[in-house]
């Protein structure tokens, strides 16, 4: 195996069992800020705070949560401690759109390189958030069980990420769009109860909605559609299904999954605490390997409208 350890940050929503499965030795601890105004250290593994409580508390839109990125004490603590072990580390962070943790970690890269000048640091700018990034990260450790060198990695991660798509449905866009995760989202914001938006990501490294649908039943519809038109080897595919107190709906989505594309396996996961911030509760979505996104988001747009056009 490649000498190098993989370190994303706690907005890739990785608990301790995948990252044992994977091989993923540690990880960057970011902040969120409590509705009283308590900081403490976002709790990706759910030890804390129970996820069924925290979404549903965030019900009361007056309740507010915030998140920062780790300090740069925080980060060079974690890199330090490898590179002490005679570790080289890819470091693969949350979406620069999104955050600063990508510029931190550069800066902190910069300094820790002077002071190890024998080992490497890469860090690669996700462009994504939530499980699009735990994927992300998942794909490295399996390059890393390849044989694949560092650079190497980093490379064919750089090199594909833009493959990486989320397709499901958005019971309430308000806290993606009052953290600004979402683009041309003003077109789309105060939807009404019912409606259901569906996004992927844009070359950006943001969710822009693609459409909205009346209901469950037509939002899955759509997905397994759209997931048709853009998917690519799905029996070798581990896909997830990421959701944010959407249990069942979840595993309707995940059978679904399974009777249409038979993939090698599909994991149910919630959104973390970092990121369930702004994402807030009702997100039930796959996440998957495909083609790669479009430049201006156009085919995107193209395959959506013809699946709703089909629809009326």
């Amino acid at each position: 195996m490649s000498n190098f350890v993989i370190i994303p940050d706690t907005s890739c929503d990785l608990i301790k069992p995948l990252r044992e499965r994977f091989g993923i030795d540690d990880y960057i601890e970011g902040i969120v800020y409590l509705p009283d105004g308590t900081a403490i250290k976002s709790d990706i593994d759910w030890e804390t705070y129970n996820p069924i409580d925290f979404f549903e508390s965030m019900k009361d839109k007056n309740i507010s949560y915030r998140t920062a990125c780790a300090t740069t004490g925080d980060i060079i603590r974690v890199y330090e401690k490898h590179l002490k072990a005679g570790k080289d580390i890819l470091a693969i962070t949350l979406s620069s759109a999104l955050s600063g943790t990508y510029q931190t970690c550069e800066l902190v890269k910069n300094q820790l390189l002077e002071k190890y000048p024998e080992r490497k640091i890469i860090c690669v700018d996700s462009m994504r958030y939530s499980t699009a990034l735990s994927m992300l990260v998942i794909e490295a450790a399996l390059k890393r069980n390849e044989g694949l060198s560092l650079e190497e990695t980093a490379e064919y991660i750089e090199k594909n990420k833009h493959c990486l798509h989320q397709c499901g449905p958005m019971d309430d866009l308000f806290f993606l769009c009052k953290t600004g995760r979402i683009s041309n989202f003003k077109a789309f914001f105060g939807t009404l109860v019912g409606i259901n938006p569906i996004a992927d990501f844009n070359r950006k490294g943001l969710a822009e909605v693609l459409g909205k649908f009346k209901g469950k039943k037509l939002a899955f519809d759509a997905v397994i559609k759209y997931m048709k038109k853009t998917i690519k080897n799905p029996s070798d595919q581990i896909i997830f299904v990421a959701h944010s107190n959407r249990e069942a709906a979840a595993q309707l989505l995940k059978d679904m999954i399974i009777k249409e594309f038979n993939p090698k396996e599909v994991i149910i996961n919630s959104v973390g605490m970092s990121c369930g911030v702004s994402i807030g509760p009702g997100l039930c979505a796959a996440f998957y390997w495909g083609s790669e996104i479009s430049e201006d988001f156009s085919v995107e747009k193209e395959i959506m409208q013809e699946i709703i056009d089909n629809q009326k």
